[in-house]
């Protein structure tokens, strides 16, 4: 009862005294408005750097998706030896998982290849991703449509009953874009691609699946054919699948399950190869495969950069207050001679602390703002995130609490030290040189240590970083990027159907750009080097255990299609043979050019030149062969930072509609890259304007210049390198300022003693020396610590990292002499006019 009494006093002393303290928080804030200032200014920079990162965390990792408990939802894939496979599983495999299991309430499945298609309204058409999807996806993920009804179902096997096979079900903003909400919407009749859909319902504002597209959605069902029954990854259609846990199922439990499962289903296939290649599953969340591990990791690394400075920051306050604490020493013994108790001097420090971090944390979110607009080209560009980025209601809680742990940070200790501060000393003339105040300048000396060490942390991360961007930068390519402008086109291939769209459209539209003034040449390609709008990868079918044969079954090429004037654009440098021509028709013989890495990976020590390719793939009809008639050198594909991959190449002039590849290479999507000496604002308009003529659709088309395609394909590596030079000079200057006032403050608590010395015989050059020797023993402390840190936290880099390793010592010896040197450099104010006192004045004033 006496405890539960205290507290109640306790509780009602501090909300009687609060509207006091805060009214002499800001007459004190306004009699040392530029103490205030700065100490908002330091917490402010470290809150806006937690706050923009964790902003992009919640958009990235934690934000909700549009299903009811998605944290119940998996996805399945088969693997093999290779790991899991992205382009899915046969329908056959996956109804034997459906039958068998005992952990899954049922399980959907929907197209793994979603290509864009165009939807025709009544003045426009729209793109949209229209994946084809089983009839119990919707039921799966918990989600009914808002408008009309979902797919019929075949009770037997989860696919879409007949009557519905030509039904379209919308999402709500292309219900909204392309039909302005229309309630006369059900049972319309649509075109999608030529092809005509009944719409039979609507979904809900915000509902998308797969999660994630840029590209408004609509849905049409999957419909099962004889090719379904098929049991074979290169003959049979392929489903991604994703399936809900039944009530109280662990995720182990399913994948134990489907794994026992799938080694039986694996028996199945006839061919050992494949057999080998789906002897296995991988079950994860679906949450979990929706965010890369790189980029998950890449992410936590960044947040943690951000914690530094923050806790940098902190540091950094505490500092400040202390000091402040110290000029205010006889104030506190004045109210404490008049009655005031310790813990009344306590809250005061404390709601001052806690009003400072409040007004930071309002500066903080303004700053986070401005940091995610600044970098919302690289994050669109490396997330997805193409909404503006603004701090919701989850992160302005989080910049609460960070603000009341910054508060208790920054304050406690310069409250407590205040309040046990001894009466008598304040109260005495010259206090200033008192116990108290060299016990605070030891720890401020420690904080300055602390400071040093973190930003030396952060600052050898940005180093190696830099020069990340400065290998990357000097590799070589393997083609030129100066000069050349690419157009990312959908191509709307249901406009050409029973033509050949390279006489119908591409030709035309490569006459018509090559006729632009300033353009030196123009072609096409299925997609230029590093970019990422459509990317194709191949397999080779083989017969036979030989060492070609396996060698060629495990091979995954890089498949384009160019025209020939590709090499021109580009500038390619050919290592054997030729490039296509004019020559290379139709009617001529079919011809591949491999690179490097595909001669070694595939055609090993045999003949290059000449080789016929007899993949079914690579059919021209009639059965004809193509021969490989060129090797160029490699060039980097995918991203900088990776190794050439095997490529094949082939002409586009060479494609007829009877080509066993002709819809996948010319049907789907291509890029126009032109070579031109105008500016790339001077020349899109007139290509937009070419591409609107040669097509409607085409007007939508992404223009960017090649230069800009390789900077974004720096990924992950050019963010981070960014976000740190930001963070780490952030802490430079924070821990640059940090040496810089304690060794103001120290020359402000010694001057008696600094004129005694001068008194005594002392020359300035010693008394600067006794400044500059407190500056380094700090800087070489924190340097020691800083190291170490550093050593142990960029390992965390790996996988940044590219030309240089995590433990680089000319990175490490290079920053830390950058900083020691600006640290010695903001010590010479202070020990000059540590030089420059008067000791006669000194004296006196003592």
């Amino acid at each position: 009862m006496t405890e539960y009494r205290a507290n109640e006093r306790f509780a009602g002393s501090f909300f009687h005294r609060l509207p006091q303290d805060v009214k002499s928080a800001v007459r004190q804030f306004h009699q040392c408005s530029g103490f205030a200032l700065t100490v908002v200014a330091t917490l402010a920079l470290g809150l806006a750097a937690a706050c923009a990162m964790f902003t992009v965390i919640s958009r990235v990792m934690l934000r909700p998706l549009p299903y009811e408990k998605p944290d119940e939802l998996v996805e399945i894939k088969e693997a093999g030896s290779r790991g899991a496979h992205d382009y899915g599983a046969p329908f056959v495999d996956l109804e034997e998982w459906r039958q068998r299991n005992h952990t899954l309430n049922d399980i959907a499945f929907y197209s793994a290849n979603n290509h864009v298609g165009f939807l025709e309204g009544k003045n426009a058409s729209l793109a949209v991703i229209a994946p084809r999807i089983s009839g119990n996806l919707f039921a799966t993920l918990g989600v009914e449509p808002s408008l009309g009804r979902g797919f019929r179902l075949r009770a037997a096997t989860g696919s879409v009953d007949d009557q519905d096979a030509n039904t379209i079900i919308l999402s709500d903003i292309v219900w909204r874009e392309l039909y302005a909400h229309e309630d006369t919407i059900l049972n319309r009749v649509v075109t999608l691609n030529g092809r005509s859909y009944t719409v039979i319902g609507v979904m809900p504002s915000g509902f998308t699946f797969p999660f994630g597209n840029l590209n408004p959605v609509v849905w049409t069902p999957v419909v099962l054919g004889n090719s379904d029954a098929v049991r074979s990854k290169h003959e049979a259609p392929t489903y991604s699948a994703i399936a809900r846990l039944k009530a109280g199922v662990k995720l182990a439990a399913v994948d134990a399950e489907l794994k026992s499962i799938q080694s039986q289903v694996s028996q199945f296939y006839t061919d050992p190869y494949e057999r080998m290649e789906v002897a296995s599953i991988q079950v994860q969340r679906y949450r979990d495969s929706l965010v890369a591990a790189n980029i998950s990791k890449a992410l936590l690394v960044l947040f943690g950069a951000a914690a530094v400075l923050w806790l940098i920051a902190c540091v950094n306050a505490t500092s400040l207050l202390l000091a402040h604490s110290t000029v205010r020493h006889r104030e506190v013994a004045v109210r404490r001679a008049l009655g005031a108790t310790r813990q009344q001097i306590a809250q005061q420090f404390l709601i001052e602390g806690l009003m400072l971090s409040a007004v930071a944390s309002l500066v903080g979110l303004g700053l986070a703002v401005l940091i995610l607009r600044l970098f919302a080209y690289v994050l669109a560009t490396q997330f997805n995130l193409h909404a503006p980025l603004t701090p919701n209601a989850s992160v302005v809680l989080v910049l609460l609490a960070f603000t009341l742990v910054t508060a208790l940070a920054s304050s406690i200790w310069p409250a407590v030290s205040a309040s046990r501060a001894s009466v008598e000393s304040g109260l005495r003339a010259g206090s200033a040189g008192t116990g108290t105040a060299r016990a605070q300048l030891r720890t401020r000396s420690l904080l300055a240590v602390a400071e040093v060490a973190l930003s030396l942390t952060l600052l050898i991360g940005c180093g190696l970083l830099l020069r990340t961007i400065y290998a990357l930068r000097h590799v070589p390519l393997g083609f030129r990027t100066d000069h050349v402008i690419v157009a990312n086109m959908t191509i709307p291939a249901y406009k050409f159907t029973g033509r050949d769209i390279r006489t119908q459209l591409y030709q035309p539209l490569l006459e018509r750009v090559e006729r632009l003034p300033g353009v030196e040449s123009a072609s096409l390609m299925t997609e230029v080097p590093l970019g990422k709008t459509f990317q194709l990868e191949v397999t080779f079918a083989a017969e036979g255990n030989t060492e070609a044969d396996v060698r060629q079954r495990d091979l995954r090429a890089q498949f384009r299609a160019v025209s020939p004037e590709i090499e021109r654009v580009f500038g390619f440098r050919m290592l054997e043979g030729r490039f296509f021509d004019e020559h290379d028709t139709s009617s001529s013989q079919p011809a591949v050019v491999v690179n490097r890495a595909f001669v070694k990976a595939f055609l090993g020590d045999d003949s290059k030149l000449g080789k016929f390719l007899g993949q079914p793939l690579l059919s021209y009809g009639e059965h004809r062969q193509a021969m490989v008639i060129g090797v160029l050198d490699d060039e980097r594909q995918v991203s900088v930072a990776e190794q050439s991959q095997p490529e094949i190449e082939v002409c586009i002039p060479q494609i007829t509609p009877d080509s066993a590849f002709y819809k996948t290479a010319e049907g789907l999507a291509m890029d126009l890259a032109l070579r031109t000496d105008r500016s790339p604002s001077s020349i899109f308009p007139e290509l937009r304007r070419l591409l609107r003529e040669a097509s409607p659709e085409l007007a939508a088309s992404k223009l960017s210049t090649m230069d800009q395609i390789v900077a974004d394909s720096y990924g992950s590596q050019h963010l981070a390198a960014r976000l740190l030079e930001i963070f780490s000079g952030c802490a430079l200057l924070l821990s640059l300022a940090g040496i810089y006032g304690l060794l103001a403050y120290l020359v402000a608590q010694r001057s008696r003693e600094l004129a005694l010395r001068f008194a005594l015989g002392a020359q300035r050059r010693d008394v600067m020396w006794i400044i500059l020797r407190q500056a380094g023993w700090m800087l070489g402390s924190g340097s020691v610590l800083g190291l170490t840190l550093a050593s142990l936290s960029s390992k965390l880099l790996r996988t940044f990292l590219y030309g240089v390793t995590p433990h680089d010592p000319w990175t490490m010896a290079a920053v830390s002499l950058l900083l020691v040197l600006s640290g010695l450099a903001s010590a010479c104010s202070p020990a000059r006019r540590a030089a420059a006192i008067d000791p006669m004045q000194a004296l006196r004033r003592e």
